[in-house]
């Protein structure tokens, strides 16, 4: 596709960067720059650079690089789509589908699935697949955006990065915190010896911030918690609630002994086989369009087997309590 333009008085002593940024071409201001440092951006059939300043009648042509074929096979995964528009998508992920090829997992991933769902991607940074915003834990169910275009990808980045998106999550987590709500700052950083923990690290590690509240407290020692992530560091949620003896229920990386219900018989044990990951839920997801800035909120219900367990143990005698102050 080729852009044309031509400079109106209102235009006039615009840089040449500046002037195609305000143009509203689906195409971020980096991609934009290199663009023009290659010459796929003309001024009356001449290459100038950035820096030129527009003169009154100048013609502009844009030529943008043809994005190439990602090296992956499109697949047919079904998707659970919240919202889909030119500019993005919202989906709702189930636990089990992991989000991009990595080693051990090079096929039946998200983006294997996008590329077979999408038919207008136009590509980020030159490479024709979707922007993975920001990633969930393999078997971290709920909500996630994706881009279909390097603008899109580019503003919902710095939205994540400057904190504009609402992010919340549930889960079921050991232990019974004695307050009904409050924050873990604790920076976040490679665990030491682990390559793949994370860990609570005051050294090198990252800022990092929860915001928890009590939803519920079983007398089984597990808490259901609602957590807002004001921060997006690798693995943040199970990590924090790990470091305060509150590791997520079926987690097996940070949930150590806990991971797994003491023997016993009847409904709990019973739950206990339907649960086959952490039990981490990105329940409500928020944010502005990239294009309309629209306030744009997600909601996803709580998945099967969280449910499950939570009736299992709302039916057993002794509860602690219903609800949190």
């Amino acid at each position: 596709m080729r852009y044309e333009f031509k400079v109106q008085a209102s235009d006039l002593h615009k840089r040449l960067d500046h002037f195609l940024v305000e143009q509203g071409v689906p195409y971020s201001r980096s991609q934009l720059k290199k663009w023009i440092d290659e010459g796929r951006v003309s001024v009356n059939g001449q290459r100038e650079k950035g820096s030129y300043r527009l003169k009154m009648g100048d013609f502009l042509e844009l030529l943008p690089e043809t994005p190439v074929p990602l090296a992956l096979t499109p697949e047919n995964i079904p998707l659970s789509v919240c919202y889909e528009d030119q500019d993005l998508l919202v989906l709702d992920k189930p636990a089990g589908l992991v989000v991009h090829p990595a080693p051990g997992n090079y096929s039946g991933t998200l983006v294997q699935a996008l590329l077979f769902h999408c038919h207008d991607l136009s590509g980020i940074g030159g490479v024709l697949r979707p922007g993975i915003v920001h990633r969930l834990d393999k078997d971290t169910s709920g909500l996630i955006v994706v881009a279909k275009n390097d603008l899109a990808h580019q503003r919902l980045i710095h939205q994540f990065q400057t904190g504009k998106v609402t992010k919340e999550y549930q889960a079921l987590v050991w232990g019974l915190p004695l307050k009904n709500q409050g924050r873990i700052e604790s920076p976040i950083g490679r665990h030491p010896l682990q390559r793949k923990k994370m860990a609570v690290n005051a050294v090198h590690g990252k800022p990092a911030l929860t915001e928890w509240q009590v939803m519920e407290r079983f007398p089984q020692g597990i808490t259901w918690l609602k957590l807002v992530l004001k921060t997006g560091r690798t693995h943040q949620i199970r990590v924090h609630l790990s470091s305060q003896g509150w590791p997520v229920v079926g987690d097996p990386l940070y949930g150590g002994k806990k991971n797994r219900f003491p023997p016993q018989k009847g409904g709990t044990a019973e739950a206990q086989k339907e649960i086959s990951r952490q039990l981490l839920h990105a329940c409500r997801l928020a944010f502005f369009h990239p294009t309309t800035l629209n306030y744009l909120d997600f909601l996803s219900p709580i998945p099967k087997d969280m449910g499950n367990l939570i009736q299992t143990l709302r039916a057993c005698p002794g509860r602690i309590n219903h609800c949190a102050e």
